[in-house]
């Protein structure tokens, strides 16, 4: 079992579920709503750990009605919780998610609360795991200085350090100098490179421009078509597997936990993305995004079937 850690956000799920998205000023009837743990930082970990890794997420949270939601969670799955700070007048994170049952869409809306009082003291006080980890992962749902620490650390400790830069935010760019894998999807990707994706083409010029900035492997998820990667040497391009989708929230946090968890074995990159390939897409047929994240067995088995690969 490898050891995957990171900063990340815990954020409880206010998710409603409707025949279609309202407009400005519409009112939809919706059919259901649905409480429940996410975040990116919390979904990543939860599916690093249900992919097969010691998951240490190091977060923030209040005491409060929707802290309690993420307390059962990593109680239930047996996760631990050492380096999650409850502030006692503190507000938990939540998100407002819309979801469109038609073809499984979504819009969201994030309030980080206990998210931004994550530090670079926070990250620091975990340096002891840092330094038998097997991977690094966070995104930019807590502060910039605590990703910067937690990149000093996967630097000090000799690390691979995976970064999911998401949700965009105007971060300086330096944050990208010495990373190992930067896992954008096309929008994130245009916006911290100034090109459009659309094509492979645009892949490889959005790649180059991460290179310029210091990263060394570049991971852009195309959504339904699939995910592409380039280094300064080869170039691969995975598609996406062909399921049911009920809801999309939590696909690429999915794709992130289990491309960290593979990582943290010491898979080839292929295999690593064919690896977090089939980890969204069973996250996809299942509601929820913390809940909806498969585990090993299931993620072996759709390996064996889809990519022939037995591990």
């Amino acid at each position: 079992m490898g050891k995957v850690i990171g900063p990340g956000s815990l954020i409880a799920d206010i998710t409603g579920f409707a025949p279609h998205l309202p407009i400005g000023g519409e009112t939809v009837k919706g059919s259901a709503i649905r409480f429940g743990p996410g975040g990116k930082g919390s979904n990543q970990m939860t599916a690093a750990h249900r992919a097969g890794s010691d998951a240490r997420i190091i977060g923030c949270r209040g005491d409060d009605v929707l802290g309690q939601i993420l307390k059962k969670h990593y109680e239930t799955e047996g996760m631990s919780e050492e380096y999650v700070t409850v502030l006692p007048d503190g507000e938990t994170g939540g998100a407002f998610i819309e979801v469109d049952e038609t073809d499984a869409q979504n819009r969201i809306i994030v309030v980080f609360g206990a998210n931004e009082q994550v530090t670079r003291e926070s990250v620091l006080a975990a340096e002891k795991d840092f330094a038998d980890c097997d991977a690094v992962l966070t995104q930019l749902e807590t502060t910039v200085e605590a990703v910067m620490a937690t990149k000093e650390l996967a630097q000090k400790y000799n690390k691979p350090f995976i970064l999911n830069p998401a949700p965009y935010d105007n971060v300086p760019r330096e944050i990208f100098q010495g990373i190992d894998f930067v896992t954008p999807n096309e929008t994130e990707a245009e916006g911290f490179t100034g090109i459009k994706v659309d094509t492979i083409e645009d892949c490889r010029e959005a790649a180059k421009v991460f290179f310029s900035m210091g990263v060394k492997n570049v991971v852009i998820t195309l959504g339904v078509r699939g995910v592409f990667f380039m280094n300064e040497k080869e170039e691969l391009f995975v598609p996406a597997l062909k399921v049911k989708a009920i809801e999309t929230t939590g696909a690429g946090d999915a794709f992130n936990g289990g491309f960290a968890t593979a990582i943290a074995d010491g898979l080839p990159v292929e295999t690593a993305l064919k690896f977090a390939t089939c980890t969204a897409a069973i996250s996809v047929t299942r509601l929820g995004s913390s809940p909806s994240m498969p585990y090993r067995h299931e993620i072996l088995a759709l390996m064996e079937q889809e990519f022939g690969i037995t591990l």
